[in-house]
C-alpha cells in the first residue's frame, strides 16, 4: 500500500508539472519490522511515520507519503502536512461474512479498538481477535475466522476482490480519521517544494481532514484509542461525526457537530463525546 500510495503521488506530481520526475526511497518502518505485534504495543501511529518523517527532517528524503490515518494527531516541528489529494474510500469492510449472516459468537479479527468497540455496539456476542500484517496477509489470515475487516479503500486500490465484501455504512462503522486520505508532509522551511506540492492539494478533502484531525488531537490520542471521525462538507459548514469508548462493552458515545471552522468542528466534538453525548 505505500508503494502504490507514493506512485500515485508521483504521477499526481507529474501530471501537474510536467517533466517532474520524482524517485521512490523505500524505508521499512518499525510498524512493517514488527508487524506481527499489538499496535498497541509498538507505539501507535508513530510505529509507521516515525523513520519516514526523520528521513525529511535529515534529507534523506524531500518528501514523505503517509496514510492519513496512521499521522499521529501532532505535526514534528520542522515539518508540515504540504498536501492532501482528493480522498479515496472512507469506509471499512467486513470480509468473509456479511454482519447479518455472522452467527452468535462469531469471532472477527481486526487489530483496532474502534473497529471493536462499534462492532459489539451492533452486536454483543461477537468475540474478537487480533490481526496484523499487510493487506494480503490479512486476507491470506481471513479463513482462520468468522471474518475481518479491512479499510475498503485498501482493498480498491491493491484490486483486491474477496468472494464475501460488505461495506460498512459510516453511521454504523465510523471510520478512522484520516482514513482513505493521503497525506504529504516536507521540510516546512522548503518554499519551493511546498508551491510545487500545492498542484496536488484538494480544499474540500483538506477541511475533512483538517476537521478530523482536530478531534483526534483535542481527545489527546492516536489510533490505539477507542474512536473514530467522520467528516464531510455541508454547503459552508464541515459536519463532522464521531464515537467514542473507554472500551469494547463500555457504553458507545456518538455526536456530531457541524461549524464552518473545520479545526473548531473537530475539537467541539471532541468536547462533547468526552462529555459523555449520547
Amino acid at each position: 500500500m505505500a508503494l502504490w500510495q507514493t506512485a500515485a503521488i508521483g504521477g499526481l506530481l507529474a501530471g501537474a508539472h510536467a517533466g517532474l520526475l520524482t524517485e521512490a526511497v523505500a524505508i521499512r518502518t518499525q510498524g512493517d519490522r514488527l508487524a506481527e505485534a499489538s499496535l498497541a504495543d509498538i507505539g501507535g501511529k508513530g510505529a509507521f511515520v516515525g523513520a519516514l518523517q526523520a528521513a525529511v527532517l535529515d534529507g534523506h528524503a524531500d518528501l514523505a507519503v503517509h496514510s492519513a490515518k496512521d499521522l499521529p494527531s501532532a505535526t514534528p516541528e520542522g515539518l508540515c502536512i504540504a498536501a492532501i489529494p482528493r480522498r479515496g474510500e472512507v469506509r471499512d469492510a467486513l470480509v468473509g461474512s456479511r454482519l447479518a449472516d455472522l452467527p452468535p459468537g462469531a469471532v472477527v479479527a481486526t487489530g483496532s479498538a474502534r473497529r471493536r468497540v462499534q462492532l459489539a455496539d451492533r452486536r454483543p456476542d461477537l468475540r474478537f481477535a487480533d490481526l496484523r500484517g499487510n493487506v494480503d496477509t490479512r486476507l491470506a489470515k481471513a479463513a482462520g475466522f468468522d471474518a475481518i475487516v479491512m479499510a475498503l479503500v485498501a482493498l480498491e486500490r491493491l484490486g483486491r476482490e474477496p468472494a464475501v465484501l460488505e461495506a460498512l455504512p459510516v453511521d454504523l462503522m465510523v471510520p478512522q480519521v484520516g482514513q482513505g486520505a493521503v497525506a504529504v508532509e516536507c521540510r516546512a522551511g522548503d518554499t519551493e517544494l511546498r508551491e510545487l506540492l500545492s498542484a496536488i492539494e484538494d480544499p474540500r478533502t483538506r477541511r475533512c481532514v483538517d476537521a478530523e484531525r482536530a478531534f483526534l488531537a483535542a481527545l489527546g490520542g492516536d489510533c490505539t484509542v477507542p474512536a473514530g471521525a467522520h467528516a464531510r462538507l455541508a454547503g459552508a459548514a464541515v459536519r463532522v461525526r464521531g464515537v467514542l469508548a473507554p472500551s469494547v462493552g463500555d457504553p458507545l458515545r456518538r455526536a456530531e457537530i457541524s461549524d464552518e471552522n473545520a479545526t473548531r468542528a473537530g475539537r467541539r466534538l471532541a468536547e462533547a463525546l468526552l462529555a459523555g453525548a449520547a
